[in-house]
């Protein structure tokens, strides 16, 4: 809900103006001096300020100025209100940021016109800095490999639709990246993109964070703002992109399915819902199917998320995509550092095939990183530069199962990986036992892609005919 701030020093223009206005449905607070308006801007939000020009404390230009410069990334817009305008003031008040300059008498017709208009220019203005700032991020699915070219023509047809979408894979995959490529290619792309990471946030603070809070949900006096955006209302008419959604507490996930079904909700303390329009991207690491079975994760809300499933495969499945992973990074890395032109040997690139990458991309790219730092005065890194780590031999635990006995018991399995391939290859065959042997079904069931189950099978032993 928009929120207007009415600075007045006549009583009966605050209860008016407030009157009107919450009946046109804005948030309204008042304030008859200068000194209270600025205490309640550093505390809350406001979309909109309407200031008068002759105030008790000070001169209401003075306290315009005082109001651009705000530390906040969420100064309002400020429109000037007062009975002696002149032309020197309402060109005194442009220079100073003023949105525009309205004259008492008041026109209703011309207040809510003009206040509907800054209301707007806000709204662009809050936009266009996080466009800028999404400028700043990558949001590119690099990789030839068969995977990435058909996630990539995954992401192209299913894009510009609107039906959610979960994405599973391991952690540091690049899952956001996906999201955000996704978001790119949306009908929503010139609206904003944001991400909250469900598994950084403390349970206490997640409905905050969520479904941001009003004015008198905080204590007064506590550090902090008095009133918040949540990410639902900040991403309306774009995407939210909610990072480890598996993470999210059992009571937060209703209030996520109730806002979902509805695409509305109460910020903490309001008495009014907010309404909005979002396209809702999750990501998770975790088989939330398996979660569901444990009473981890609401059914529910697994079948709200679900509409269109993604999988990004894992670095050590797809790695004919390291060179120009790196190439990447050298070149993100190569600006960011003033070296634009270094590049990898061939011999450095092999080498870096030969790892088996546990932390996926994200691995990769703070290797290349580090790699980059270290050398300095190096144009061409060889494979002497990279870190020990890379040439550490394979061991037991990233060999093939293929070679494991099938009907192995607990006590026979040398690695862990061994113990959890044993289980992933019953638990394909009894879904497949399920699906009376059809992949396509059995894809399905498992919330994997079927070229992936397809590759996961080979890897495993499985065999079975369609």
């Amino acid at each position: 809900m928009n929120h207007v701030l009415i600075v007045d020093d006549e009583a009966e223009i605050r209860e008016s103006l407030e009157s009107i206005l919450r009946e046109e449905g804005y948030l309204v607070t008042t304030a008859a001096t200068a000194g209270e308006a600025l205490t309640l801007l550093r505390d809350a939000a406001y979309d909109v300020v309407l200031l008068d020009i002759w105030l008790p404390d000070r001169d209401g230009l003075d306290a315009l100025g005082e109001i651009r410069s705000l530390d906040s990334a969420n100064v309002p817009e400020v429109v000037i209100i007062s009975g002696h305008g002149t032309i020197e003031a309402a060109v005194r008040a442009t220079k100073l940021g003023a949105y525009d300059f309205l004259e008492k008498p008041l026109s209703l017709d011309r207040t809510l016109i003009v206040l509907k208009n800054a209301m707007r220019a806000r709204q662009m203005r809050e936009d266009n800095q996080e466009f800028a700032r999404q400028l700043n991020v990558r949001g590119t699915v690099t990789g030839q490999s068969v995977p990435m070219k058909a996630l990539r023509q995954q992401i192209k047809l299913m894009a510009p639709t609107n039906g959610r979408v979960l994405i599973f894979g391991e952690s540091g995959t690049g899952k956001e990246l996906i999201g955000r490529a996704m978001h790119a290619e949306s009908l929503r792309k010139d609206r904003p993109f944001v991400e909250l990471n469900c598994a950084a946030i403390p349970e206490d603070y997640i409905e905050s964070e969520l479904f941001g809070y009003r004015h008198g949900a905080v204590p007064a006096g506590s550090n902090g703002p008095q009133e918040k955006k949540g990410t639902f209302e900040r991403a309306d008419g774009g995407t939210l992109f909610l990072d480890e959604v598996g993470d999210m507490s059992l009571k937060t996930q209703a209030k996520v399915l109730r806002a979902l079904d509805e695409q509305r909700f109460y910020p903490v303390g309001a008495s009014h819902p907010v309404h909005v329009d979002v396209r809702v991207i999750a990501a998770t690491n975790k088989d939330l199917e398996d979660e569901i079975a444990r009473g981890n994760f609401r059914e529910d809300l697994f079948y709200r998320l679900n509409v269109i499933p993604f999988f990004v495969p894992p670095l050590r499945e797809r790695k004919e995509d390291i060179p120009s992973l790196v190439k990447e990074f050298l070149h993100e890395f190569g600006q960011q550092y003033g070296r634009p032109h270094v590049e990898m040997t061939e011999d450095a690139l092999a080498a870096l095939r030969q790892y088996h990458w546990p932390g996926n991309t994200r691995e990769l790219r703070n290797l290349v990183e580090r790699v980059l730092i270290l050398n300095p005065k190096t144009q061409r890194l060889e494979r002497k530069h990279l870190p020990m780590l890379v040439f550490r031999e394979p061991n037991r635990e990233m060999t093939s199962s293929t070679s494991m006995p099938k009907n192995a018991r607990p006590e026979e399995f040398t690695t862990l990986l061994q113990a959890r391939e044993a289980y992933e290859r019953d638990y394909i065959l009894k879904k497949l036992d399920e699906c009376h042997g059809n992949v396509s079904r059995t894809a399905e069931s498992l919330g994997l892609e079927r070229s992936h189950l397809y590759r996961k099978m080979k890897a495993l032993g499985v065999s079975v005919k369609e």
